[in-house]
């Protein structure tokens, strides 16, 4: 095995990469380009490895390690991160679906990062469900299935060489397959202008009824498809991961104005305590340990992502303000975990925070 792959999340070469991410952040919040570089030194360190079996390539990292990679990750580049989970996302469903003409062909190449493949499934987890007609529907033919619809979010469709998205049939049955981006039908759509993470590339996935043999369906067509295997599940660790790494940047640079400024110790330390109190349950949750409910894990890192990252802003003064600052970045990115595949009850918990209702 290559000397720069990274092994373990106690490696000194994550700690290297992080830092390569963390100095290419900013310039990546400006342009809002595709973060290809930073995925190529990610794939270089073997990071795609961590969430596949040895049997296509990977490391077969347990929960807990790709927990402790993900809080290092998020902490240096949130966009880049978060691209990431969607590659581990269309990967971890291609790796469960028992196809295993698809897993030999797909899985060694994004494993290392020749390839990459990403999402389309919000719509049948949190995004337009509340919709009388699925957005994205399947009807049986001949060999197969034809799509017709769109997927809303879709992170770097325009830059993959697959998408794994789901679709509804009038019995209400779902499927799950994986699309390659050159058949006859798909197309990605221009991705919208963010409030953060522009750079991932995140907009609707068209597909004008595409024909879609049987060879390509990963699961289904069965009730909540989504129950099925594991990998691409919303609204679970992963997200609340993100979240607590993200808000550590934030703590961390109070930490550092700490240093020279008296006024500013409790306010770190007391954020700092939180933290470690959520990366503690986190981390027990992962080990099948109940200390709370993902739910409410997720509802206080959103608390927290979002408060941590004002008062880096706060501290930061007027240069924290100015377009380009870090604390800014911090500020908008935070609101992300406010939108991304949050489940009802959080946004309501969330609502209640920001409204000041205790009760």
């Amino acid at each position: 095995m290559s000397s720069t792959i990274i092994t373990s999340p106690e490696s000194g070469l994550l700690a290297t990469l992080c830092q390569q991410l963390a100095e290419q952040a900013g310039q990546l919040d400006q342009t809002g380009d595709w973060p290809r570089r930073q995925l190529e030194l990610c794939a270089s360190y073997g990071v795609f490895r961590w969430f596949l079996p040895a049997a296509w390539g990977g490391l077969a990292w347990s929960d807990l390690d790709v927990i402790r990679g993900y809080l290092k990750l998020s902490q240096a580049c949130l966009t880049t991160t978060f691209v990431i989970t969607q590659l581990t996302g269309a990967s971890r469903r291609i790796a469960a679906s028992g196809n295993e003409e698809l897993q030999q062909r797909l899985l060694p190449a994004l494993a290392a990062g020749e390839q990459f493949a990403t999402v389309g499934i919000s719509h049948l987890t949190t995004s337009r469900r509340h919709l009388s007609r699925p957005v994205l529907r399947a009807e049986p033919i001949d060999g197969g299935y034809r799509l017709d619809g769109f997927s809303p979010w879709v992170t770097g469709a325009r830059h993959a060489d697959q998408v794994v998205t789901g679709a509804t049939l009038d019995d209400g049955r779902q499927l799950l397959a994986v699309l390659p981006t050159d058949l006859p039908g798909v197309s990605a759509d221009e991705p919208a202008p963010l409030l953060g993470l522009t750079a991932s590339c995140t907009g609707p996935f068209q597909m004008d009824n595409v024909s879609v043999p049987e060879a390509l369906v990963l699961a289904g067509p069965e009730e909540n498809v989504m129950a099925t295997g594991v990998g691409a599940r919303s609204g679970g660790l992963q997200t609340s991961t993100l979240a607590i790494g993200h808000a550590a940047a934030s703590i961390e640079f109070l930490h550092t104005e700490s240093q020279r400024r008296d006024e500013l110790q409790p306010v770190w330390s007391e954020l700092d305590r939180e933290r470690s109190g959520l990366e503690h349950d986190l981390l027990a949750l992962a080990t099948g340990e109940t200390v709370c409910s993902n739910e409410a894990l997720r509802q206080r890192a959103n608390s927290l992502v979002v408060r941590a990252a004002q008062a880096a802003l706060a501290a930061a003064k007027g240069t924290g303000y100015a377009s380009g600052h870090s604390a800014g970045r911090w500020c908008r990115e935070s609101l992300f975990f406010l939108v991304w595949s949050c489940p009802q009850p959080v946004m309501q918990a969330n609502l209640c925070e920001l409204a000041g209702i205790t009760d």
